[in-house]
């Protein structure tokens, strides 16, 4: 087996409380086994246009703590996607950087890659795999979703869940003390793990999940017969959630690889309950104060796990695998598995169960 001497690292996708914990287990990690790191700045784009910062133990020293990402983040970047100009009728022309991306790794003798990201990271990795079939690269599990299959968790999703119930915690009194109906729209696409855990931990009355289509009409009366009750209500509400029959609420940016940018479904809820119910209702959108500030304790500690076991696949030379935590244990998957979708919550899980046992309504019976 070839010792690996020189390795790269990347954090794609949108930022996460945990990354630079990642990055320096990684680089800590290398540098007690002699391994030199190369930083790929802002995600796939260093890749693709030859931005990098070598890495050593004393770059990382202090950073456990820090939010964001020491090397940057980027979810437009992609190898296979680069926009290098516009056409006639000012349309946005995209090339095949992946040869750009490759003549960057060997430019600076890198070995292996560790890439940290999530299903659309993972899926970037594999792209390269495809036009260089030998590439070896390893892959860290990352998103605030929670929603990447192989993994029972991410980093950086206890950290945003416990930013998530903080804010409907501080909700939860104003709409008490005015008596009204507050939905608050949190981060959530297709997978409502967030909206589920945050709901659940800040005792908000109804939880609405893109798994769970929800019926305006019944979110009316599960509002009314909470407020008959205790006054006010308090509505968890995931950005991707639709109601039966509809899709969620999305603008267009044609500028993104993935166009679609959803949000907005808060301020709808919101105004069909005050219409149905006649109680004053509001919307707050928490937004991007999720995915800021330090990670708490339990994702500095999982961080640390999955970036150090990612330097054991490397030395071990298990390619292609991403680092996963299952039955509370750190191990690793295929990365094709990371790639193949989204992790969804299922209507049947067990924390459905029990807030529908403690009176949360779902939007749906």
């Amino acid at each position: 087996m070839q010792t690996i001497k020189r390795i790269g690292v990347l954090s794609g996708g949108g930022d996460c409380p945990g990354i630079n914990a990642v990055i320096r287990a990684v680089v800590l990690d290398a540098a007690a086994n002699g391994v030199e790191v190369v930083g790929l700045l802002d995600g796939f784009d260093g890749l693709i246009r030859d931005r990098v910062r070598m890495l050593s133990a004393g770059d990382v020293a202090g950073i456990l703590a820090v939010g964001g990402s020491i090397l940057g983040c980027s979810n437009k970047a992609s190898p296979s996607r680069v926009p290098v100009g516009k056409d006639a009728a000012g349309k946005t022309v995209y090339e095949d950087g992946r040869g750009r991306c490759l003549d960057t790794i060997h430019r600076h003798g890198i070995e292996a890659l560790v890439v940290i990201g999530g299903d659309g990271t993972m899926s970037c990795a594999q792209s390269l795999v495809e036009v260089e079939p030998d590439l070896r690269c390893v892959g860290i599990p990352k998103t605030i979703d929670n929603d990447i299959p192989g993994t029972e968790m991410t980093f950086g999703f206890l950290t945003a869940v416990e930013t998530a119930t903080e804010a409907i915690d501080r909700v939860q009194t104003t709409a008490a003390s005015h008596s009204r109906v507050i939905v608050v729209e949190v981060m959530g696409r297709n997978a409502g793990w967030l909206a589920l855990f945050s709901g659940i931990a800040s005792g908000s009355h109804v939880i609405l999940l893109p798994e769970i289509p929800f019926d305006p009409e019944q979110v009316g009366r599960e509002v009314e017969r909470t407020c008959r009750r205790g006054g006010h209500a308090v509505v968890c509400i995931a950005e991707g959630a639709r109601p039966r029959g509809g899709a969620p609420v999305a603008t267009i940016d044609p500028r993104l690889p993935d166009p679609v940018r959803l949000g907005g479904i808060g301020a709808v809820v919101a105004r069909q309950v005050e219409e149905r119910t006649g109680i004053e209702s509001r919307h707050v959108v928490l937004g991007h104060v999720q995915r800021g500030g330090a990670p708490i304790a339990a994702d500095r500690i999982i961080a640390t796990q999955f970036g150090q076991h990612a330097m054991e696949l490397v030395r071990s030379g298990r390619w292609r695998r991403m680092v996963a935590r299952q039955n509370f244990q750190i191990t690793d998957v295929p990365m094709e598995v990371a790639a193949s979708g989204q992790r969804l919550v299922p209507v049947d899980h067990a924390l459905i169960r029990a807030a529908r046992g403690v009176g949360v309504g779902f939007g749906d019976t």
